[in-house]
């Protein structure tokens, strides 16, 4: 009896961050409401731990709660309590959904009832996706085959609010090209009345499939169908509903605009249950629009704009929305003024810069309104790293809470009275550190011990360097050289390469200069291995750094990579006549263009997993960062690898999974294609039925890892000389 009472004080100091905290995949950090402890899933049982630290812990929700009549205890995958801390909703059985287990079974375990109960017991296994409460706590909303459904918890009748969906309408979640370019997982959220649900709808049925060709699954080949919109085809349309929990009518908001033209890719609730707030980006993705809807009289008003000559951005966070002042301002991001800044912008329109300066805020943390405080990520000096900053959320000059003596990479899980962070910090040749540490003194509260594979861990000796184009571009990189390193030899050089929007490769933190494609020690056997990084790159540099790159994918990335490399060939220790190049997606097409384009330069190039045609990728993707068909077209086609096939003189690598359902598999067989035609011979490994990751099935790591040694070494051979 004593138990059952202190398990339900402990359970009522806990609040979550949100009650769809599992929402978009994955599972938060569940801080209690004073920011001393959190809770999480330890050996099947939710258990609650102090957060400074954690050697301690006190069982919440416990296995034996957790097993229904005859069965097994669930395998919790993810959880979230309702407000008040009576109920919990367990994520169990997930399944994939492309890239994340998003569906799976939903199971409610009632504190004060001490029953267990399945959520859409009726609907087909592991086909629930993103369940949640109410903010009333009565009823659990979630997502079965594109339909949206509400289950009351006291009664136990299940309403369907949604009846149309379809393999290709669909209701409260998104299409395959939503999730891959925005993010977009969870697609409905709840009023906080509990007496509506706000969902997106997307319309798919005119998008045509890509056909993957599974051969290896039985002794028929069969097709396996993605919709897949490519440059120049038309996106889905795109609609905001808001459906009566009571009456299961849906209300179409009016957004202005055409439905198919446009993207909506983050919509919610304006802090009351009367407002929506969403952003809408135009089909070319060059101006963003926040709009306020007013849902009972159906009508809009846009309260912040932008536009860019590149692209705008969608807001970085798929679901929640920070607001300030008893919501009547909201926190925003923008490179407007030529950086990403910070800003509080008003329902009225009137718009604070928090973030003055000549540097980019990387990312928000958090906004701690009773302090004062905004905590955010940048790095003003240094573009390689990261680290935690503090402004006055009236604006201010900023302040780095990072101690000076760590340099490398941070990262902080914040709690949300901002007293309390989880940190993490790592460095090219420091091994990952994790800590506690107090806000805003940054005090080491516990934690920081030596990992204990760091003692034996082999740790590539990475140099940082910078280096200066023929053109005036200045480019990070680092460099691990030979082990016995001999500045009077000459060694070969192998560029690790991505050259897109989407990623950095040149970051001070730990995994810099690793090559898991390597059978054995680079280093060792006498490579220099190095990587540079070039305008375009997503690096806190101001946005013209960034965003230069517009319509350029494939020119100006491989210019400064090639004119980069150049500069390096004049190194006394660089052996001209070994020089390789590889890369995997984005790195794949860069790697082909400048192999293609400077034969003068690189001899080896290893190409995994490219877009060899930019017309072949999605729309959302190419079209942001190269423009519209027709007008625009010249820049896919002069630009991509297939248009410099012809001039291939160097030792190729072409590797593909046939499974690719995002850089399909087609653009190695459009490559092959033209290399037969120009009579340019190469190598080829396709891998029956991979993804992307080219992970998938006993011994694919390993053999490709087999493979791309062997041809590196075959071709540009290690050691000094």
């Amino acid at each position: 009896m004593k138990n059952n009472i202190k398990q339900k004080l402990l359970v009522l100091l806990f609040i979550c961050i949100s009650s769809s905290a599992f929402a978009q995949w994955g599972q938060g950090t569940y801080w209690s409401l004073d920011g001393n402890n959190i809770m999480e899933v330890e050996n099947g049982e939710i258990v609650s731990k102090n957060a400074s630290d954690n050697s301690k812990s006190t069982i919440i929700i416990s296995k034996e709660m957790l097993t229904p009549k005859g069965e097994k205890a669930l395998d919790v995958v993810r959880f979230a309590f309702a407000d008040g801390n009576q109920k919990v909703l367990i994520n169990t059985n997930t399944k994939k959904v492309w890239r994340y287990d998003t569906r799976g079974d939903s199971w409610v375990y009632d504190l004060q009832n001490k029953t267990l109960k399945q959520i859409g017991k009726d609907k087909p296994a592991s086909s629930l996706m993103f369940a949640k409460f109410s903010p009333d706590a009565k009823k659990v909303a979630y997502v079965s085959e594109h339909n949206i459904y509400v289950e009351d918890l006291e009664t136990g009748e299940t309403k369907a609010l949604t009846n149309d969906g379809t393999l290709r309408l669909i209701n409260g979640t998104f299409d395959w090209v939503y999730e891959e370019e925005f993010d977009c997982r969870d697609g409905f959220r709840w009023s906080p009345d509990s007496k509506s649900i706000a969902y997106w709808q997307i319309d798919a049925r005119k998008i045509k499939n890509y056909l993957m060709l599974n051969t290896t699954d039985s002794l028929y080949p069969f097709t396996v169908p993605v919709e897949y919109p490519v440059v120049g085809q038309d996106p889905s349309s795109c609609k905001i509903g808001v459906v009566d929990v009571a009456t299961a009518q849906t209300k179409w908001m009016n957004v202005p605009g055409d439905a198919v033209q446009h993207y909506i890719p983050r919509m919610e609730w304006a802090n009351n249950s009367k407002q929506l707030i969403l952003q809408q980006l135009n089909r070319r993705q060059n101006e963003s629009k926040i709009i306020l809807v007013n849902v009972v009289p159906n009508t809009s008003r846009t309260v912040y704009s932008e536009t860019d000559k590149a692209w705008v951005d969608a807001k970085a966070d798929a679901t929640g929305w920070t607001w300030i002042d008893g919501g009547k301002k909201f926190i925003w991001m923008s490179e407007k003024d030529g950086w990403r800044h910070i800003y509080a912008i008003g329902l009225d329109g009137k718009e604070t810069l928090l973030t003055p300066g000549n540097y980019d805020a990387i990312e928000l943390s958090l906004v701690d309104e009773k302090a004062g405080n905004v905590y955010f990520m940048a790095s003003p000096s240094n573009a390689t790293q990261k680290y935690l900053y503090w402004v006055p959320l009236k604006g201010g000059k900023a302040i780095r809470l990072t101690p000076a003596n760590e340099s490398g990479t941070h990262s902080y899980d914040i709690s949300p009275n901002g007293k309390l962070a989880f940190h993490n910090y790592s460095s090219a040749t420091t091994f990952p550190v994790s800590d506690v540490v107090s806000l805003p003194a940054h005090k080491r509260l516990s934690g920081g011990e030596e990992n204990p594979m760091a003692k034996n861990y082999p740790i590539p000796k990475v140099e940082f360097f910078k280096v200066t184009t023929s053109e005036g571009t200045q480019m990070d990189g680092w460099m691990i050289k030979p082990t016995n390193f001999d500045s009077t030899k000459k060694y070969p050089v192998v560029f690790y390469v991505y050259g897109e929007p989407a990623s950095q490769t040149v970051v001070d933190r730990f995994g810099a200069g690793f090559n898991r494609l390597y059978d054995g020690n680079m280093a060792d056997d006498g490579y220099i291995y190095i990587s540079v990084e070039g305008r375009g790159a997503p690096a806190p540099k101001g946005r013209e750094w960034r965003k230069s790159i517009y319509h350029r994918i494939g020119d100006i990335n491989i210019k400064d990579q090639a004119l980069a490399a150049k500069e390096i060939l004049k190194w006394s220790y660089v052996d001209k006549s070994r020089i390789a190049v590889w890369g995997w997606s984005g790195g794949g097409s860069s790697t082909l263009n400048l192999l293609m384009q400077y034969p003068d330069v690189y001899q080896t190039g290893i190409s995994i997993a490219a877009v060899d045609n930019q017309l072949n990728y999605d729309n959302i993707y190419q079209e942001r960062y190269m423009g519209l068909l027709p007008e625009d077209k010249h820049y896919f086609v002069d630009n991509s690898p297939l248009a410099h096939a012809k001039y291939l003189q160097g030792n190729l690598l072409l590797v593909h999974g046939t499974g690719d359902d995002n850089v399909h598999y087609n653009n190695a067989e459009q490559m092959i294609n033209q290399l037969i035609k120009y009579n340019k011979t190469f190598q080829m490994m396709s891998y029956p039925n991979r993804t992307h990751s080219i992970s998938e099935g006993a011994g694919t790591s390993r053999h490709l890892a087999s493979t791309y040694t062997k041809f590196l070494k075959e071709n540009c051979p290690p050691g000094g000389r």
